[in-house]
Order: structure tokens, then C-alpha cells, then sequence
């Protein structure tokens, strides 16, 4: 292939619109041997060095068409070509180069290719030492990343290990593991790992032992290398071969990790003891991959005294990690759950210990692993406290949210040593303690710490065991509600824990004493709810409106919850904040209005009497807010109201079905907002669903009738309810939408359709048979969907013979119209165009005389 053309390459204007972290283009001169004039075009790497889209899109091409075989190079050597003038040139850009590196080690890949550019002297002068390791170019973090890069995509057979390790590139990845680039020393880790597992899994024929002679040459240069790292005095060579180690454990679980394991054991435990070389902190994800990995789990030689080890021996900020991770584990033994469960309560014991002096309640723990002087004096520093605080909660929550959790927590010594803590936050606590005065003043006003807390305490609602702390719980969480000091984002969370605990109480399991104080307590949520639907804040009116539709959702079948909130104040300003300023406390409005409807308007027996709520006065204001809003987020909540009534069958008590659905849909397919039509055609699914179910299917000899169906009706009747309400110009429409999702799900509703009126391919063939000339408006129909412009050019007024509200003629299109074929188009994704080889000529060309227009416009 003759370099006859200008070429190079680029990305067009539109996808510099989409990658705004290119950085700038830069003219490069031609390498040696190319024409006069020509030249590659090319973007600096500015960030994550060889991570340019460009080149992500032509390695991607590369990768889907090569040729197993060397007849690629053969048949292409403008391939070599390009390689031989990049070496030529004298100092090439490093982006160049880079691209060149990796191409390389992409063609590489294959032993046959790599066989060619061997005898082409080419390897060696890219990955070799006669390449770019030895030269200023070396510097620039994009040329050692394209050197990592293309290694490990070369490194596919023995042949590529065995010159990498004769020719001292396996040396070159050893000192990358610490380059002052993360994206490099982590391309060159991952590269480590992977010729280590390869050249095992790929050399070896028999079981390993710890005989050196047992391991393939590559993997012994690698297992050396670790083992002489762990015993060096370097903190960074050692920090380096322990994350090694970690990925190889955490990526491998063959039976040679086992030896690999025996081999390296002694020095990974001497560091939990050593204290010249502080590398602790690297130990707990070691220790748990290799505790997870199966391996190790049932052997004899068991990582668990070792484990056990560093519970006692890390601090409570290195061990927590471990400590949650091994709860996670089912097979980890009972004594080691134990202590990895104290390890974790630690930290909240002490909490609860510090509250008083003497001890009023018994603490979490009998004894502690570790020190607890240790833990006292990270408790007694500010930003340890808060940080092994935050640590310790968050790994609670995770816990708790565990559906199968085998962890036995002591939930109501939990309960107390949380409630004591989020005391301490809000200084409604006065520890006699000095340990305790402490940690109050450390945490006042700590929102990080209380939101953590909170989180816990409403995971903890779902636990047994706290119902006799519940009295007392409310008292907390209402202090929170009504304090002016607690942040939106705090109140937020106190709101969400005093839902799930208003829940709780509802339940069965809850004796008669508690569930007498509900009353009471509701009456004092909602005079709090009151207070903060006034707030100024609109984050603090946001969350309020949250916390309210969560309630209702949850407890609207309750008697005494309806008796307090319409008795409160609390409808009233809801409805109030329909027209609040803040576009988000609008749509939470909308919402909460929404929820609170099943119990003002369409209850069987509302708990109140007189015209208080009127049904026609909220869904016009629910209608006005979706066709005149000018913000999005009301307008999608509008809709997903309206669908919401619908499902729950709510619509029949306000007008006609078809009439409310057909006033709606109108409205949403003339939004701007791809997500109020796509919530416009979940709308339209549940009424189709609906109809059909309630109606009846087409009569057919094959078709199963469902056992809900009251009456059959012809399928051209049931056609008309859904032209009646203007359904198909929507779903038409729709299937021609810009926006991608909008068009899959009319697409998905039409392809419904037809499986109800064609339930049998061959009906459907045997319409468009005996329709061959009705088809002329649907023809068109057929062509314009093709050509996805539908949307621009709709007919209105029937022009083209397609009438969307005539029965017969949208039975004809649903028996013509080949949904399939158009579902698959629709589905596509935009890579198949944006990564091809064509995609990438054709920006080639379109930029040919037109350099200098681009050389600094690239958005």
C-alpha cells in the first residue's frame, strides 16, 4: 500500500465534542520515506498517557480484523513500513512513538507475526535496548506507558516471554513497578501478574514444588524478584512485591499459588512485628485474597493462625478492612469470626464505655483483641477519631444490609452504643468520663460521623432484639428533627432512619405497649414535618417532602397513621409547595401529593368528612404543572404519578380511563424531555396491558385465553379504545425519537401489540397477503420508519393514506410492518459505526485540506 495521499490521523469535529480531555493537536514532520507534504496528525496525551480515543479505536479495529496468520504484514507492509520510518526518525513525537509501541505488540501478538517482525530486526529496536529505554524520548510517562502496553499484548506465547526475559525486558518491568506515573507502575503490576500466571499455566505439565528447577524460567525471574524485594530493607520495593503478591492471590486461584504462598509466608508475617519497615498497611487485602481463595481454605497449611496474627497484631484502623471482609467469608472458622467481630466493635464499645463512670450498661465486648489503649488514643485525636469512626460504621451498614448475613451483631448493645454516639454529636450527653468528655468535644456538630450513624441505625430497624430501646431511640431521632443545628444532609438521614423505625412499629412483632406509643409519636413527627415544610432551606422542604411520600407508600393502610396526617397541617402545605420556586421541592410536591391521594381521594372510606380535598382541583394542578413547567424534574414526577394511579387502578374513580390517558399522552409527546415521553410510553404500556387483560384477546384458535378476561370483543373494537385515545401517533412517533431508549420502548410496546393480534407468524403473513394494495399509506409507513423521519415528516392531515386513529388501518400497519427488523436497528448501538475501520477512513479523508482550519478549533 503506497503512501500516495495526504494522510493522517484525526478525530472529526463531533467526536472532539465528546472527548473534551483530548489535549492539543500538534503537526508532526514525516517520517523518513514518506512523501513530501505528507504528515500524521495527533493529539497530545495530556492525561492518562495512551489513553486517547483515537487510538482506543484503531487498536479496537486492529483487534476485530487481524489475521491469525503473517500474511496480514505480508499483504499490508505499509504496516512495517510505518514502524521502519517511525524508528528513522531521529527524535519522533512521543505520541507517536507511543502508538507505534503498541501497534506493535497488537501485531506481536500472534507467534507467526512476531516471528516476522523478529526477522525483520524490529523488536528489538522498540522493546529491546536498542529501542527507546535508552534514549531521552524514555522520559515522556506516554512512551513508557506504550511500552508497557504493547509488552503485554505481545505476551501471548512462550516465544514473546522467552525474548522478553533473555533480552532484560522483564528487568525494565521490575523498575516500572515504581514509576512516578500510577498509570504506569499499574500497567506494569498487571504485566507482571499476567506473564507470571502465563508462563505457569502455559510452561508447566506437572504439579509444582518448591524446587526451583519444578518453575518455568520467566516465573522463576519473577518469583526471585518478589522474594528478594520482601527481603530487601526498601519500604517501596517491599510495598511493591506485597501489591504484586495481592493480585496474583487476588486474580489466580490454581493450585501453584499454594507454593508460590509457601514460599513467601514467613516474611509477609515478619512484617506484622517489624518496625523499621512500617508496610502494615499493605498486609489486610493480601491476607483476605488469600483467605478467600479456595486454595487455602481447606488445607492443612492454614492461612487462618497467620490470620488470626494480624487481627491481634495490625492497628484497629489497618485490621477493620481484614476484620469485614473475613465476616463476609462462610468458611471462615468460628474462632476467627469471633475475633474479627470484636475487631470491629472495638471502636463502638469504647464508645459506649466512655458514656458514664461507673458503667451503667454492659458493654459490647468482654474483652478486646487488641490494645485498648491503642484505640483510646486514636478515640482521643480529632481526625483519627472521625476517620476510624466513619471506617467502622461503614463496614456495620454493609453488614447489616447483607440479606443472608451469618454475623450474629448484639443488636440492642449496638442500638445503645449508636444512640450514644449520635448523643455525642449533638451534645445532649454529658460523659463523667475524661475519655468521654474527649471524644464529645472531638464530635460535636460531626456531620460525617452522624450521618454515618444514622445510616446503621436504620439498617438496624430490620434487626431483633431493639424493641426495647425503642422509646428512647425516638427521643434521639426527634431531637435531631426539631435541633436548628443539624445540617440538611443530616436531617436527611434522620429523616430516612425515623421511616424505617415508623415502619418497624407497624409490624406484628411489635408488643401492644409499643405499639400504644405510636400515636404520640407520629403526632410529634408531624409537627416537626410541619416546622421544616416551612423551612427556608430548600434541601430542608426537599427532604421533608421525601420523608412524607416514603411514609405514606409504607403505613397508608393504617388507621391511626391517616388520623394523624390529616389531622396535621401536613396536606395542606404539601400541596402548598406545588408552586414552590425550587424546582426539586416542586417535584417532591408532586410526589407527596401523589402518595397522598390513595388516601384522601381514592381511600374506600376517607377518615375525614366535608370538601377538604378535592379530587378534580389536584389532578388540574398535577396537568398544569406537566404542560407548563418549564423545569424537567416536576413534569417526569407528574407523569410518574399518573402512571402510578393507573397500575393501582385509581383513574376510573376521576373520569373516564381512556379520556385521562388520551389528555395525557398528548400533553408528554410534546415535551422536549426524552424522559417525560419515555415515562409517557411506560404510561401507554400499562393501559394496553390493561385493556387487553380486561377485554379480551383476539379470537384465535391458538391463543391461550388469560384467566382474568370478563368478555372477547372483536380485535378491531379493541383497536378503537386505542386509536380513541390516540395511542399509535404517539407509539409512531416515538419509534422515530432522537433519543435512543424512547424509541426501544415504542418499539418494545408495538412489538406487544402485534404478538396480541398475530399471535402466529403465519396470520400475519397471510395479512399481508390479502392486503397487498391497503398498504399504500402503510408503504410509506414502512419507508419513512427506515429512513427514521417519522418525526419530521408525520402526517397530519392523511395525505399519505395513513389515518393513526382508524382502527382497520393500524391493523393493517401491526400485521405489515416488520417490528423485528426495526427493533434490531433501534437497539444498535453507536460503536458499531464509531470504532469501525470506516468510521476511521472516512475522518482521515474528511480532513484532508482542511489543517488549518482544525490546527486549534478541536471542540
Amino acid at each position: 500500500m503506497a503512501l500516495s495521499k495526504p494522510w493522517f490521523v484525526e478525530r472529526s469535529r463531533r467526536r472532539f465534542a465528546m472527548t473534551r480531555e483530548c489535549g492539543l493537536l500538534l503537526l508532526v514532520p514525516a517520517p523518513d520515506g514518506v512523501r513530501s507534504g505528507e504528515h500524521l496528525r495527533v493529539i497530545r496525551q495530556d492525561r492518562n498517557p495512551g489513553s486517547d480515543p483515537l487510538f482506543s479505536g484503531l487498536f479496537s479495529a486492529h483487534t476485530r480484523s487481524l489475521d491469525p496468520s503473517v500474511e496480514l504484514l505480508q499483504n499490508n507492509p505499509c504496516l512495517t513500513e510505518f514502524i521502519t520510518s517511525v524508528l528513522a526518525m531521529p527524535e519522533p513525537n512521543p505520541s507517536i512513538l507511543s502508538f507505534t509501541l503498541r501497534l506493535a505488540g497488537i501485531l506481536a501478538a500472534s507467534e507467526s507475526r512476531f516471528q516476522h517482525l523478529q526477522q525483520e530486526k524490529l523488536l528489538a529496536r522498540l522493546f529491546g535496548a536498542d529501542g527507546p529505554l535508552n534514549s531521552t524520548l524514555w522520559e515522556d510517562a506516554s512512551v513508557r506507558s506504550g511500552w508497557v502496553k504493547g509488552v503485554h499484548r505481545m505476551a501471548q506465547h512462550q516465544p514473546a516471554l522467552h525474548f522478553l526475559c533473555n533480552g532484560g525486558g522483564l528487568d525494565v518491568v521490575f523498575s516500572l513497578q515504581g514509576d512516578p506515573s500510577l498509570f504506569v507502575a499499574s500497567a506494569a503490576s498487571k504485566l507482571l501478574v499476567h506473564m507470571l500466571t502465563f508462563s505457569v499455566e502455559s510452561e508447566t505439565t506437572k504439579p509444582l514444588t518448591t524446587m526451583d528447577c519444578d518453575w518455568p524460567a520467566c516465573a522463576q525471574m519473577i518469583i526471585k524478584h518478589i522474594e528478594d524485594s520482601l527481603r530487601s530493607r526498601s519500604a517501596s520495593h517491599i510495598e511493591q512485591s506485597l501489591k504484586l503478591l495481592t493480585s496474583v492471590f487476588g486474580s489466580c486461584r490454581a493450585m501453584w499459588t499454594a507454593v508460590l504462598w509457601s514460599g513467601v509466608a514467613k516474611q509477609v508475617e515478619s512484617f506484622l512485628t517489624e518496625e523499621t519497615v512500617q508496610v502494615q498497611h499493605m498486609l489486610a487485602s493480601l491476607l483476605l485474597n488469600v483467605a478467600w481463595s479456595p486454595v487455602f481454605c481447606d488445607t492443612e497449611g492454614s492461612i487462618w493462625p497467620l490470620v488470626t496474627s494480624a487481627l491481634e497484631h495490625l492497628t484497629p484502623v489497618q485490621a477493620g478492612p481484614l476484620a469485614a471482609g473475613l465476616l463476609r467469608f462462610y468458611k471462615c472458622p468460628q474462632d476467627v469470626r469471633i475475633q474479627a467481630l470484636t475487631v470491629l466493635l472495638q471502636p463502638m464499645d469504647c464508645i459506649l464505655r466512655a458514656a458514664s463512670q461507673p458503667l451503667e450498661h454492659a458493654g459490647l465486648l468482654d474483652e478486646s483483641v487488641s490494645d485498648p489503649t491503642t484505640l483510646e488514643s486514636l478515640l482521643c485525636s480529632k481526625s483519627s477519631c472521625v476517620s476510624l469512626l466513619c471506617q467502622t460504621l461503614a463496614r456495620l451498614e454493609e453488614l447489616l444490609s447483607l440479606a443472608r448475613s451469618r454475623v450474629d451483631l448484639p443488636h440492642a448493645s449496638l442500638l445503645r452504643a449508636l444512640m450514644t454516639l449520635l448523643q455525642f454529636c449533638n451534645g445532649f450527653l454529658s460523659p463523667a468520663s475524661p475519655l468521654g468528655s474527649t471524644i464529645s468535644r472531638i464530635l460535636i456538630n460531626c456531620f460525617r460521623v452522624q450521618r454515618s450513624a444514622l445510616g446503621v441505625l436504620a439498617a438496624l430497624s430490620e434487626r431483633k432484639g431493639c424493641d426495647a430501646l425503642i422509646e428512647s431511640l425516638f427521643e434521639v431521632l426527634l431531637a435531631y428533627l426539631e435541633s436548628p443545628n443539624t445540617s440538611p444532609t443530616v436531617l436527611k438521614k434522620t429523616f430516612q432512619a425515623t421511616s424505617r423505625w415508623l415502619v418497624h412499629l407497624q409490624e406484628p412483632s411489635c408488643s401492644n405497649s409499643q405499639q400504644q406509643h405510636t400515636e404520640k409519636i407520629l403526632k410529634d413527627v408531624f409537627l416537626v414535618l410541619q416546622k421544616h415544610l416551612c423551612s427556608p432551606c430548600w434541601e430542608v422542604r426537599d427532604s421533608s417532602l421525601e420523608f412524607l411520600a416514603v411514609l405514606i407508600d409504607r403505613l397508608k393502610d393504617r388507621d391511626e397513621f391517616r388520623q394523624s396526617l390529616l389531622s396535621s397541617a401536613v396536606p395542606r402545605l404539601t400541596e402548598n409547595l406545588l408552586e414552590d420556586p425550587e424546582s426539586y421541592v416542586r417535584a417532591s410536591a408532586v410526589t407527596a401529593v401523589g402518595h397522598l391521594a390513595f388516601i384522601t381521594h381514592f381511600a374506600p372510606e376517607s377518615p375525614v368528612v366535608g370538601n377538604q380535598y378535592n379530587k378534580e382541583n389536584t389532578v388540574a394542578k398535577l396537568q398544569e404543572i406537566l404542560s407548563t413547567d418549564t423545569e424537567g424534574f416536576p413534569r417526569r414526577a407528574v407523569i410518574s404519578v399518573f402512571t402510578e394511579w393507573l397500575t393501582q387502578g385509581c383513574t376510573a374513580q376521576l373520569e373516564d380511563t381512556e379520556q385521562f390517558v388520551s389528555r395525557v399522552i398528548q400533553t408528554v409527546e410534546q415535551d422536549l424531555d426524552w424522559e417525560v415521553r419515555l415515562r409517557g410510553l411506560e404510561l401507554v404500556s400499562i393501559f394496553c396491558s390493561q385493556t387487553i387483560s380486561r377485554l379480551g384477546r383476539p379470537e384465535c384458535p391458538y391463543a391461550p385465553v388469560p384467566s382474568k378476561v370478563t368478555k372477547s370483543i372483536n380485535p378491531i373494537e379493541l383497536l378503537q379504545i386505542f386509536c380513541r385515545a390516540k395511542l399509535f401517533g404517539f407509539l409512531f412517533r416515538s419509534l422515530c425519537d432522537c433519543d435512543r431508549p424512547v424509541a426501544q420502548r415504542a418499539c418494545d410496546i408495538l412489538i406487544i401489540l402485534e404478538g396480541h393480534f398475530y399471535p402466529i407468524r403465519h396470520l400475519k403473513e397471510s395479512q399481508m397477503t390479502a392486503n397487498p394494495a391497503g398498504g399504500q399509506g402503510i408503504a410509506w409507513l414502512q419507508r419513512t420508519l427506515r429512513q427514521g423521519s417519522l418525526a419530521q415528516n408525520f402526517p397530519t392531515d392523511g395525505d399519505n393514506g395513513v389515518d393513526f386513529q382508524d382502527a382497520e388501518s393500524m391493523m393493517l400497519a401491526l400485521g405489515t410492518i416488520d417490528f423485528i427488523e426495526i427493533h434490531d436497528e433501534v437497539n444498535k448501538s453507536s460503536a458499531h459505526v464509531e470504532e469501525s475501520p470506516q468510521s476511521l477512513l472516512q475522518d482521515i479523508l474528511a480532513t484532508v485540506g482542511t489543517v488549518e482550519d482544525n490546527e486549534v478549533d478541536c471542540y
